[in-house]
């Protein structure tokens, strides 16, 4: 399973994991409507993470009772990714049309020469998507948890993956706290900077707070409020996931 995860982190290159903080953050959180594997899905939350913007995540899997119905009222049909900002109060569909909107609006208009190649990044969104097909894409609705779950996490991670399709298919609305790379320390593997003492001084507010909160850092991290827990280690999460909220 976490082969074909590396896949799909391979095919898309850098996209998705370095990041350039926006210069104007918003004051309320982001929300998305959202399937983890859906190739359009993947071009904004890729944005995301290299604006460093975190997201409210509302996860729309096949037959998800949970979220689906609350866009089709919203938006008027089910297609996916759905952005709602509640800071400007912009509603829109349509995933190309979004990144450009996000980098609008947060990053000071300066939209990188790639984005302006849509059509070839949708294109290698798709490639990506094909390695995981049926994951995360099937609802298995899982029990609500009654605080927001929070995830530290990049986007193109494979181990952070795992963890989102797992929260897609229970239908968990969960917090993106985007981690993404600015610097060449951070490329290095966790065991490599722990074996050589380099702690990055990063320049992202969430990679500070997780290393602040439990004196490391590894992607992906959940923290769960409601059982006062903090996981890294993907198979540590989605056991975690399925104890306390699987079917």
């Amino acid at each position: 399973m976490l082969a074909t995860s590396f896949v799909s982190t391979l095919i898309r290159a850098t996209n998705g994991i370095q990041s350039r903080p926006a210069p104007a953050k918003p004051e309320q959180l982001l929300q998305l409507y959202d399937i983890e594997n859906c190739p359009y899905c993947r071009l904004v939350r890729e944005a995301l993470t290299e604006l460093d913007l975190d997201v409210l995540i509302l996860p729309c899997p096949k037959n998800g009772e949970r979220f689906r119905p609350e866009l089709v009222e919203r938006g008027g049909r089910a297609q996916f990714p759905y952005l709602v900002d509640p800071n400007t109060g912009v509603e829109m569909y349509e995933s190309l049309d979004i990144v450009n909107y996000l980098f609008e609006t947060y990053g000071a208009g300066k939209r990188p020469l790639k984005w302006k190649l849509g059509g070839l990044q949708t294109f290698g969104s798709m490639l990506a998507s094909a390695p995981r097909i049926s994951k995360g894409m099937q609802a298995r609705t899982g029990a609500l948890p009654a605080e927001l779950l929070e995830l530290y996490s990049f986007e193109s991670s494979p181990y952070a993956r795992l963890v989102r399709e797992e929260l897609c298919a229970l239908e968990i609305p969960y917090i993106v706290r985007n981690c993404g790379r600015t610097m060449a320390s951070e490329w290095l593997l966790p065991p490599v900077r722990n074996a050589f003492s380099i702690t990055p001084d990063s320049e992202l507010e969430n990679r500070r707070n997780l290393q602040a909160r439990e004196g490391r850092l590894s992607i992906p991290y959940l923290m769960d409020p409601n059982t006062d827990s903090g996981l890294f280690e993907s198979a540590d999460i989605l056991n975690h996931l399925q104890v306390h909220y699987g079917q």
